[in-house]
């Protein structure tokens, strides 16, 4: 007996082990973090355009590129209507592509499933799905026109989704020992367009029940509201677009929840869903109505609680106003879209800095503007170099690191850490600065490593130290392009009532550095005089780590 409860012990321990080798998320002070290879780490990442992986010769054309831009993370579409191209013959030879090119170029793999739904459209179910209408039904609009949207109150839809879906854990399980996979994403983009709900039969017989008891207690808790239990849906929430969205949105959760019960059943990796944004003044049906949107996120951790992060894929103005609407203390910031362009490397700094960002991930990386990749290229770099301190960062309890974006509308930002005050100016702020009528944004990460020591971080920002006395009663002065007093007429003498009492902060020293893998700071330069503009400012110039010691006086 004692034997057979030893052998037990030991396949307890050794089945718990190989459990903690698969990538998973982890709470770290007040940050979610991927663990991958039995250590955290943040994702550089890159996502492909939606055909770049149908060929083994594509995947391995762009696989050494997007290490040589410096990416450990490339977001990889795993499309249905390839996977399964006749129903129950399922061909897994591009995602074994995937996996093996990846890992011999040292990069992480997030699988995207293109399952029922991408961009709300059903474009990338087989043939044999859309062929047979009676049997994997559509939406509907309110006049009863069939859409090209799978019809999400359908078993047999959801079935045949959930098969191949299955599979394809079933496949990554048994072929990725090395555990290259990090994370998958359930479904793109799902939404219903047209309108802000489907009015199918299958859907207006849900939409005649009434709305579940648990999610009725939920939002009460959770928003403060004073719902009544025992309604239907147009009793509890009107019968405009966005209470047909509030439907919608718990029936779409619903059905992504069990896609990832099923998943987490074979190989329980991190899963999470993207949103298109409800930009640009549209209505629900006008954006994807009812994916996991800010105003939605309730409804969706309810209904889906085996998605870990609800993600934003951000393309239109107003960057960090998104932003902050999804780094929430219940939803891990992770940004597996974004518009690639001159600023992705300055909104990377930035997100890494002010947020306890997961990652960061610009859309159709293989197909880059040339200015835009080498911004990218250089702000993944330092980011790389940064990433254990980063780390260490969000799980303290202190503040320790902020993040910085500018641009021609926003030209600085202050940070107040304790008696010491950070202005961050744009680098095109300064009187000698050439200008010009665009104003590329600037972006930087500071940490703080010590009483009076920062290391700045990114591009193209300028900041002046001072201690918190220094701020009162100061009249700024105009400079010239010579960085003096612009105008005289300054004041010959102070009265006793403006007579200064208390601390000043100056630059002790300020050098470009580099940061080992080990952590060390590593001197590159001293910086100073005119690199300093003796001793006023800390000018980051183009894509460089500054390390700032102050000291007071």
């Amino acid at each position: 007996m004692k034997r057979i409860l030893h052998l037990f012990l030991v396949i307890s321990i050794v089945q718990s082990i190989a459990a903690q080798t698969i990538p998973h998320l982890q709470q770290a002070g007040g940050a979610q973090q991927l663990v991958a290879d039995g250590k955290p780490m943040l994702l550089f990442a890159g996502e492909l355009s939606n055909s770049a992986a149908t060929s083994r010769d594509d995947i391995r054309d762009w696989m050494p590129r997007m290490e040589s831009m410096g990416l450990n993370t490339v977001l990889v579409p795993a499309q249905w209507d390839l996977i399964e191209p006749e129903e129950g013959k399922f061909d897994f030879t591009l995602i074994d592509e995937v996996i093996g090119q990846a890992r011999e170029h040292h990069l992480k793999v997030v699988f995207l499933w293109f399952g029922a739904w991408k961009n709300s459209m059903s474009c990338y179910a087989p043939m044999w799905f859309k062929q047979d209408s009676k049997r994997f039904p559509r939406a509907m609009t309110a006049q009863g026109k069939p859409l090209e949207i799978a019809n999400a109150f359908s078993e047999n839809v959801f079935q045949a989704d959930n098969k191949a879906f299955g599979r394809l854990m079933e496949h990554i399980k048994a072929t990725d020992k090395a555990h290259t996979v990090v994370m998958v994403q359930v479904e793109n983009e799902i939404g219903m367009l047209h309108d802000a709900r489907d009015h199918s039969p299958l859907a207006e017989k849900e939409y005649r029940k009434v709305v579940p008891v648990g999610l009725v207690k939920y939002l009460n808790k959770k928003q403060g509201s004073r719902l009544v239990e025992g309604r239907t849906w147009a009793e509890t929430f009107g019968t405009d677009r966005y209470a047909d969205e509030k439907f919608m949105a718990y029936h779409y959760a619903r059905y992504v929840e069990r896609l990832a019960q099923t998943a987490k059943a074979i190989y329980p990796l991190p899963l999470y869903v993207n949103a298109a944004m409800n930009s640009r003044g549209r209505q629900p049906g006008e954006y994807p109505s009812a994916g996991p949107l800010a105003h939605l996120k309730d409804i969706w951790h309810f209904a889906a609680p085996s998605i870990a992060i609800l993600a934003p894929d951000l393309y239109d103005k107003g960057f960090k106003s998104w932003v902050s609407r999804y780094a929430l203390p219940d939803n891990p910031l992770f940004i597996p879209e974004v518009r690639y362009a001159d600023d992705s490397g300055a909104r990377a700094m930035y997100v890494f800095g002010q947020y306890q960002c997961l990652g960061y991930s610009p859309f159709s990386i293989d197909n880059p503007p040339s200015s835009a990749s080498r911004n990218l290229t250089s702000a993944y770099g330092l980011l790389h170099q940064l990433m254990p301190r980063i780390l260490q960062a969000q799980g303290g309890k202190t503040v320790t690191k902020w993040g910085v974006l500018l641009d021609k509308d926003t030209r600085d930002t202050v940070i107040v850490d304790g008696d010491v005050v950070m202005t961050c100016s744009h680098g095109n702020t300064l009187p000698w600065a050439a200008q010009a009528d665009e104003w590329p944004e600037a972006g930087a990460l500071i940490l703080k490593v010590g009483r009076h020591d920062y290391l700045i971080a990114g591009s193209g920002v300028v900041t002046v130290f001072k201690h918190r006395n220094e701020l009162g009663g100061q009249q700024a002065r105009r400079l010239g392009e010579d960085g003096f007093a612009m105008d005289g007429n300054s004041r010959d003498g102070a009265s006793k009532a403006d007579r200064w009492s208390g601390r000043c902060v100056g630059l002790g020293t300020v050098d470009e550095v580099t940061i080992a893998p080990s952590g060390q700071i590593e001197y590159v330069r001293r910086l100073n005089g005119d690199q300093n503009h003796q001793g006023r400012h800390v000018d980051l110039g183009n894509w460089r780590i500054i390390h700032v010691k102050l000291y007071e006086y």
